[in-house]
């Protein structure tokens, strides 16, 4: 019988993260302080950050070590297993080999609990007792609920109001772990009640409720603000998914052609595709894909350029591909997938060439995830289910060019919360949301004047 599943003993856990800011041929641009135009420096985030994160935040050390009280809660779940999709690849009928990583398996089921757990240890050491933090799907805010009851440390989350809606399980779970949780725009916040005064019935952003989770850490000393993706530590922390996945590919046999993740604010792809973009700048060849939706297209369809990270412009200006702060994406149920900007790190390399994007319609996303479910037996979040695609249109493309591919592709969470989404679509009731130029150059317009990316 050949081998699906791909595993590592704990003793192989990997013992440092992998930072993509030592090898990158043009390093990503600084991040601005709004009032100055000046490069942001650490005594500028010492209010929302402990000066650990922010050492790993400006950092272009190769490796950074995870201390062992990390690795210790790391091994609750890790090294996460490597399938190689037999079943999926006999549905299709494709000649490609097809791998995927699986990150589901982790308390919370997904990756977000790679960096939680390190922000959470971090924010302790340094007399923090509190977090805040916003979330989009509720993956980030549970993992991050998990993670300070773990350590110690209180919550609050604030929750985009369309996906607190559409996932009152999630709600259920953050609740769980003890923290408080509320749907974004609230009334808790100066941006929020802003928000509400004027958009009484927004479906709410991630711009939003970074917002109002800025606000909270920036009013109380014994609070940080917390982030699930776009910052270079936060990437950092997820490197261990591709750091995993290379030693596994090798027990494998196999090298992948192709590594593919979805993509919103960034994380989960970068944690896969970073230790294989290593390999890339050292010469070897790789195709690297980012998956987005087309109902917020932000690397197939933004503009590289300065922005805030937030609606509410609380934020530094971020060199990143933008879409504009104050853009509100149409409520589709990938709900991590709903951000205005990408990781600055990934935006610099799809600019360098080492990263390429595509966008595709929720309806496509969602039949992909159904044959994948039926074949693999996982039911995938939505948001994962953008790399579930584009590893299926890699394969059928490579199988029309006469071609046999090694495909990879990170599952970064299951989809046992979003079973509403897949009612919809299974009834018909799914709409396909492609964003107009229209909405797209008024988004742009709150970008104009801002500073401009050498």
């Amino acid at each position: 019988m050949e081998q699906t599943k791909f595993l590592l003993d704990e003793s192989q856990l990997p013992r440092r993260w992998y930072n993509v800011a030592a090898d990158m041929p043009n390093p990503a641009q600084p991040v601005l302080h709004p009032g100055t135009g000046e490069p942001v420096g650490p005594d500028d985030l010492a209010p929302l950050f402990p000066m650990a994160l922010i050492m790993q935040e400006v950092s272009e050390e190769a490796e950074i070590a995870i201390p062992e009280e990390i690795l210790e809660l790391y091994s609750l779940w890790r090294p996460t297993p490597l399938y190689r999709a037999r079943r999926l690849e006999q549905a299709v009928g494709t000649k490609s080999r097809i791998f995927y990583k699986y990150e589901g398996v982790s308390p919370p089921g997904s990756h977000k609990p790679n960096t939680a757990v390190a922000q959470a240890y971090y924010n302790k050491l340094e007399g923090r007792t509190r977090l805040s933090t916003e979330t989009g799907a509720g993956q980030w805010g549970s993992a991050l609920a998990f993670a300070c009851q773990l350590i110690g440390l209180e919550c609050k989350v604030y929750m985009v109001r369309i996906s607190y809606e559409q996932k009152p399980f999630r709600r259920s779970m953050i609740q769980l772990w003890g923290a408080e949780i509320v749907a974004s725009p609230s009334p808790d916040t100066q941006s929020g009640r802003a928000i509400l005064e004027e958009f009484p019935d927004t479906p709410g952003s991630l711009g939003i409720a970074i917002s109002e989770a800025v606000e909270d850490a920036a009013q109380r000393d014994d609070t940080s603000y917390s982030l699930g993706s776009v910052l270079n530590h936060v990437l950092l922390h997820q490197t261990v998914i591709g750091q995993e996945a290379i030693a596994q590919m090798e027990l494998a046999g196999a090298s992948p052609d192709v590594v593919i993740g979805c993509v919103g604010g960034g994380s989960n792809f970068a944690g896969l595709a970073f230790p294989f973009i290593r390999e890339k700048v050292a010469g070897r060849e790789i195709d690297v894909l980012a998956c987005e939706p087309a109902a917020c297209p932000t690397l197939t369809r933004g503009l590289f350029a300065y922005d805030f990270g937030d609606t509410s412009k609380l934020t530094p200006l971020v060199p990143m591909h933008t879409l504009g702060h104050d853009f509100v994406p149409a409520p589709i149920h990938a709900g991590g997938l709903r951000y205005h900007g990408v990781a600055p790190l990934i935006s610099q390399l799809v600019q360098d060439g080492l990263i390429r994007a595509e966008a595709y319609l929720q309806s496509d996303v969602f039949a992909s995830a159904i044959r994948f479910a039926n074949s693999e037996g996982i039911i995938p979040a939505p948001e994962s289910s953008h790399a579930i695609h584009g590893a299926l249109e890699t394969a059928r493309q490579a199988d029309e060019a006469g071609e046999q591919r090694t495909i990879l592709f990170n599952l970064s969470g299951h989809g046992h919360f979003d079973m509403a989404a897949y009612d919809n679509y299974l009834a018909g009731k799914l709409e396909d949301v492609a964003l107009d130029e229209a909405e797209i150059a008024r988004a742009l317009r709150a970008i104009e004047g801002l500073p401009t990316p050498a």
